[in-house]
């Protein structure tokens, strides 16, 4: 079962992982209470409004919108609710969109320059082994950065009998040039999405970006998950 953003975001909280702070909203009055509510719980004076949809590359398809006030998350979220929103990864009629996230903003100044990392995992049947995959360049599709700097992509197998080791949290943090605050940030962040792969039963999780705010934050800024329909995990089991 392929799972939206904003489902998998929770299930991922809910294992530890940090994410910013989102709301669903079904209608344009949704998403603005949820942008009021978000400046209020964040500070955020800035918000991004996302379609929810099975499919990537919804910013090229004008899915993905930064609003710089209230007045444009409600112009940005009557455009998108009820839109058929074409991307890369939809057929030429697209997709309807039904409801959209609303989310704090994470891209403001700090100490250090915020940075996108790729990151997923994935059942490796060959091997019988569980692989984290991860780059220093996320955002982008892995497939682009395979072919241009392979040199780039880090994998990481796991025995799953074993299951992730600390070694290996600290190896991935090290192998993405992250230092202090950020590395032991990174090590928690690895240590929770393992946890909610193993303990949702999913068969992906994908992390892209991954990303490292201007403070040093490790947040889920986007996810896509694909779980078992079978899952006994009462937390997917309620919010799926």
């Amino acid at each position: 079962m392929n799972l939206h953003e904003y489902q998998s975001k929770s299930i991922l909280k809910h294992y530890g992982v940090a994410v910013p702070e989102g709301v669903l909203a079904h209608t344009e009055e949704e998403a603005v209470k949820a942008a009021e509510y978000l400046q209020g719980a964040t500070g955020s004076d800035r918000f991004v409004i996302k379609a929810q949809v099975h499919a990537g590359g919804r910013g090229k398809g004008g899915g993905v919108k930064v609003a710089r006030s209230i007045d444009e998350v409600r112009q940005y979220a009557s455009q998108i609710i009820g839109m058929q929103l074409v991307t890369p990864q939809t057929s030429k009629e697209g997709k309807l969109v039904r409801k959209v996230y609303v989310e704090q903003n994470i891209y403001y100044p700090g100490p250090t320059e915020p940075s996108e990392i790729y990151m997923s995992i994935l059942l490796n049947r060959q091997k019988g082994h569980i692989v984290m995959m991860y780059s220093p360049r996320g955002g982008m599709d892995i497939e682009a950065v395979a072919e241009e700097t392979p040199e780039l992509i880090f994998t990481e197998e796991i025995d799953p009998k074993i299951g992730l080791q600390s070694f290996q949290a600290r190896k991935v943090a090290f192998n993405l040039g992250l230092t202090e605050e950020a590395y032991k940030n990174m090590v928690r962040f690895v240590a929770g999405i393992y946890r909610a792969y193993e303990g949702s039963d999913a068969s992906l999780i994908e992390v892209n970006p991954v990303f490292k705010t201007s403070d040093n934050k490790i947040l889920a800024a986007d996810a896509k998950m694909v779980i078992d329909n079978t899952c006994s995990c009462g937390y997917c089991y309620f919010h799926h």
